[in-house]
């Protein structure tokens, strides 16, 4: 845990307190360890050199009359040969006032230290460690107090914030300097600049809460969620008591009926007091960032006892307020409405901070998908939502725990939301699955593309195919010779086709609407299966822990490849691998690799042979390592076998008679000397 003292100078950073933060948070990376930040700070140190200040003189452009003006500053000679010869704490050139002999200073160095620039180099140097901590390990910031400059972008850089809703503003600059700047007093407190009517409303803070108490409750809380170290093993809870893992899900949306998506994680109490389960473990879920971006929702939660990152979709229409800035006598406060199921720009850049979220906390990550696209009017093109957009792509792309994308009953992925979802980013920890009947996904809506693709001619062309009593007319047409009878008939044709085109309207659209069904996401290899709603938490439970006991295996065979040289294999390399290890068990088909329990058993009962192949894997990259060094020919092969030879020279010496002793005799009995 790092932390500022507020009661020693504001808590402000000086040279030596950024390096005893820098300090602190290598030994958080080292050991893989969560960083905790507590915030409340005055920014970067200012400072002045009080032994200088004390003594310096003004040249002043008429001494009898100050207000005029002066020229410079200066010292006179015996204190220029004390501070500036001797302790160098100023520098300054020969110059005259009133026919003395002074020295004009142009620069102040000073004796104390931190007083000026210096504290921003410390600055960079604990913007750049709290950077790279976030990608490293666990990192979480709690502003419990005012945080200023370099302490607000220490918040931002860490990412994750829990901010106290009073008397804890993250501001670059206090609104007293900007009044100053402005030359009126435009802002009357801090919090109009940064508190959490701003902050937790543009996504830089996750949660807010009332208290101190509170805040540092929400902490433990999420760190829960996380790992002890980085990459080590999630901390799976008990749910004996709370929940089952085996139930249904009873809460179950309704076509074309608007509801809280919430609600398909945690489930909800109906009107007569009934439960109806979500899927998630009952009481599990806790919402982050919910005041920005509120068309999407995102959060952790448990799943078995297993913690999970979920993002879901709004479906209901949102608003996004932007407050009018009293600095600008023009401007008003803006209320957007934002449409349900599509991606805004904040929306968008919300799902990817959240996903990048997920992955330096190890979270396994499921998406409840319901997006139509992304919104690409012109103020949102302009908003870069092409550019946030893509983020999540790369978010993905980086991600390494399982990722499941599920479409939920009665919703949809359409066009550009499908892409940035779709499995293909990332093959080797993501999968796309739908609900069964009614979820859908395709290039257009099913309207979209009856208006595209199955047009009035067309609709025309199936009327003449099916109806029957236009086949009647059409014959008839061609035995009529009259053009008087003629035309009756084309009259009855037309009078009949517009009759029957409302009803083949409909027609069209769910024509187009069977090509977006699981059955054939699923035929054309789009999705893994389509998993009923009802048992999508049984079915996902199972799925999870055998993708993390899969990818725990998978992590070894890695680490096996990572010796000198060698050419390394791909995590779907190494899931092939497993897979290929599975079907040479006596009895295992493809079609079991598919049963989720039953490769879990297998690798519970294979433990210890697994771990045999894994060594034996190891030992035979070495070996091909030491092989291709010694074969590789000119200088390479003679410098690479005189390393190995040191190398084994100097293994010897570290260990025991006994053990020098048996390395010796395997020498031997290898190379048979």
């Amino acid at each position: 845990m790092i932390a500022n003292d507020i009661t020693h100078k504001a808590g402000s950073f000086g040279t030596r307190e950024d390096v005893v933060f820098k300090l602190a948070s290598e030994f958080a990376r080292k050991r893989r360890i969560p960083r905790l930040y507590m915030a409340a700070n005055s920014g970067a140190r200012i400072g002045l050199a009080e032994g200088i200040k004390k003594i310096f003189k003004v040249a002043f452009k008429d001494p009898s009359n100050p207000e005029s003006g002066f020229d410079f500053l200066y010292v006179n000679k015996s204190d220029y040969e004390r501070l500036g010869v001797s302790r160098k704490e100023l520098i300054a050139e020969p110059a005259s006032v009133n026919g003395e002999a002074v020295f004009k200073i142009t620069d102040i160095i000073g004796a104390e230290p931190d007083l000026g620039v210096e504290n921003l180099k410390g600055s960079g140097l604990i913007a750049g460690e709290t950077s790279s901590a976030y990608d490293d390990i666990f990192t979480l910031t709690i502003v419990l107090g005012r945080t200023v400059g370099i302490g607000a972008y220490l918040v931002r850089l860490g990412q994750r914030t829990i901010q106290k809703n009073s008397n804890s503003p993250i501001i670059l600059t206090g609104y007293q300097a900007l009044n100053k700047l402005m030359g009126v007093d435009v802002y009357s407190t801090n919090d109009q600049l940064g508190g959490p009517g701003i902050m937790y409303s543009n996504g830089i803070s996750h949660l807010a809460e009332n208290d101190h108490l509170s805040a540092v409750t929400s902490a433990i809380h999420w760190l829960s969620y996380v790992p002890t170290v980085r990459g080590g093993l999630l901390p799976i809870t008990d749910i004996t008591g709370v929940d089952e893992i085996e139930r249904p899900i009873t809460f179950v949306p309704q076509a074309g009926v608007p509801y809280d998506p919430r609600f398909l994680l945690t489930g909800r109490e109906d009107d007569n007091g009934d439960w109806h389960g979500g899927f998630f473990d009952k009481g599990s879920f806790t919402e982050t960032l919910a005041g920005w971006a509120k068309t999407v929702v995102v959060g952790r939660a448990r799943l078995g006892g297993i913690p999970m990152g979920v993002i879901a979709t709004e479906n209901r229409t949102a608003e996004a307020i932007k407050p009018a800035d009293p600095a600008d006598l023009r401007a008003s406060e803006a209320v957007i409405q934002e449409a349900g199921c599509v991606w805004f720009p904040n929306s968008a850049y919300k799902t990817a901070q959240a996903i990048n979220d997920f992955r330096t906390e190890d979270l396994p990550l499921i998406i409840f998908a319901n997006w139509r696209g992304f919104s690409g009017g012109q103020r949102d093109m302009f908003d870069e939502v092409l550019k946030y957009g893509s983020l999540i792509v790369d978010a993905f792309v980086k991600f390494q725990q399982p990722v499941f994308v599920y479409i939920p009953p009665h919703a949809e992925i359409r066009g550009g939301a499908w892409v940035v979802l779709d499995a293909s980013i990332n093959e080797s920890v993501m999968e796309m699955y739908a609900s069964a009947d009614s979820a859908r996904g395709g290039v257009l809506e099913a309207n979209g593309a009856a208006s595209v693709k199955y047009r009035t001619k067309d609709m025309l062309a199936s009327m003449h195919r099916l109806d029957d009593k236009l086949k009647s007319l059409d014959a008839e047409l061609q035995e009529r010779v009259c053009e008087v009878e003629r035309q009756e008939v084309m009259d009855a044709i037309k009078e009949r086709e517009q009759a029957l085109l409302p009803v083949y309207e409909q027609i069209a659209v769910q024509f187009c609407e069977l090509h977006d069904t699981p059955g054939r996401m699923k035929a054309v290899g789009v999705i893994e299966s389509a998993v009923e709603w009802k048992g999508a938490r049984s079915y996902f439970y199972w799925r999870l822990r055998r993708k993390l006991a899969e990818f725990d295996l998978r992590k070894k065979i890695l680490e096996t490849f990572q010796v000198g040289r060698g050419a390394a294999i791909s995590p779907a390399d190494a899931s092939r691998l497993i897979k290929s290890w599975f079907l040479e068990t006596p009895g295992a088909t493809e079609d079991l690799w598919s049963d989720d329990k039953a490769v879990l058993s297998w690798m519970a009962q294979q433990n210890e042979q697994l771990e045999i192949k894994i060594l034996k894997l190891n030992k035979e990259n070495v070996v091909q390592e030491v092989f291709d060094v010694m074969t590789s020919g000119g200088n390479t092969a003679k410098i690479g076998t005189a390393g190995i030879i040191e190398g084994i020279s100097q293994a010897l010496l570290t260990l025991s008679a006994e053990e020098q002793a048996s390395v010796k005799e395997m020498i031997k009995s290898t190379l048979r000397l």
